[in-house]
């Protein structure tokens, strides 16, 4: 009998799909998942074999019999320090679960900055009659570059290509297919054919230098944090938008204020923070050329994340079973931190 400990929401269709495929194996569902690290009764730990969790438990220690976790975030820094690779254990995240409402929220914060919705908020709180220029401009003909071209990053790109927009891609090794990856069937860019342009590393500032929108699109690791600092925000064009949808980290916080405030770029859009939440002190509040909003362009609130992350799960223990390799799997140098 396979053992799979479960601290997430239950999803009842998926569940009893997995148990008339499987009544090999026993899901035990914890009563109250909670998406933090706490401790965990020690009985429900030591004889898993597998974990379907956000944050693994704080004594994850205890797991002494488990083979494979699946987080249902797409960030996994949560797992690093674990020694997972050291251990043998396989893990897997969420990619794929997010990609639609996150591209979604990158479309949106486009046109909003492009036309300056917040002015245009303003002066109807004012009742202020204002048809200017700014607030008719359009992104189609525009740039839109994504420093990253994972699951996000493609169906941004499918979605701005829809609207006439030209993609340029920043990505490590250029673009590949992707292979054992989660996607919703008719989303995302799983070829890698829609970028117009796609650079390499060490080609940062040509890239940058091209764009009317800078999406961020790439996880938080060691390597990323603080990548995009004072160098990259003064290459983009006076004109550029900088959208952050990632980690607030990947972009260094003073540069990003001195941006705003020296006209390095026109604004941005900043959907994940430096603090949580973001004290009413913050001097990001006042910007009148940024939009915040509170980490919500994909969530576990999403009206289709649990059928997502259950379908991950259970196409995964599909794999896990029958030794295949696993969606989403990461590598050790992801586990690392790397």
């Amino acid at each position: 009998m396979r053992r799979v400990l479960v601290d997430v929401a239950a999803h009842a269709e998926t569940i009893a799909r997995i148990r008339a495929a499987h009544p090999e194996v026993a899901l035990h569902l914890i009563p109250q998942p909670e998406e933090r690290a706490r401790e965990l009764p020690v009985e429900w730990l030591a004889d898993a074999d597998a974990l379907f969790c956000t944050f693994p438990p704080a004594n994850f220690e205890e797991m002494k019999r488990v083979r494979w976790i699946q987080i249902g975030s797409t960030g996994y820094s949560q797992l690093f320090g674990l020694g997972l690779a050291e251990k043998g254990i396989a893990a897997s995240n969420g990619r794929g679960c997010f990609d639609i409402p996150i591209a979604e929220w990158n479309m949106a914060m486009m046109v909003n900055l492009a036309r300056d919705l917040r002015q245009l908020i303003r002066n109807q709180d004012a009742a202020v009659w204002d048809r200017g220029a700014v607030f008719q401009r359009e992104i189609r003909g525009l740039t839109v570059g994504l420093w990253g071209y994972g699951g996000i990053g493609r169906e941004t790109a499918r979605l701005a290509k829809a609207l006439g927009m030209r993609v340029h891609v920043l990505a490590r090794t250029g673009v590949q297919p992707r292979l054992d990856v989660y996607c919703v069937e008719g989303t995302g860019d799983p070829h890698g054919v829609l970028p117009d342009r796609v650079f390499r590393s060490g080609e940062e500032i040509e890239f940058l230098g091209g764009l009317d929108f800078l999406v961020i699109a790439m996880p938080l690791t060691k390597q990323s944090e603080g990548l995009v600092g004072e160098r990259e925000l003064r290459a983009l064009p006076r004109s550029a938008y900088v959208l952050n949808p990632a980690r607030g980290p990947i972009i260094e916080q003073t540069a990003l204020l001195r941006a705003l405030d020296e006209g390095w770029i026109a604004g941005a859009a900043l959907d994940t923070h430096y603090v949580y939440p973001l004290p009413p002190e913050h001097p990001l509040w006042r910007k009148p050329n940024v939009i915040l909003t509170p980490h919500i362009s994909g969530s576990s609130l999403s009206p289709r994340y649990q059928d997502r992350v259950w379908d991950i799960f259970a196409r995964n223990l599909d794999r896990f079973l029958r030794g295949e390799p696993l969606l989403n799997r990461l590598t050790e140098a992801q586990l690392a931190g790397d």
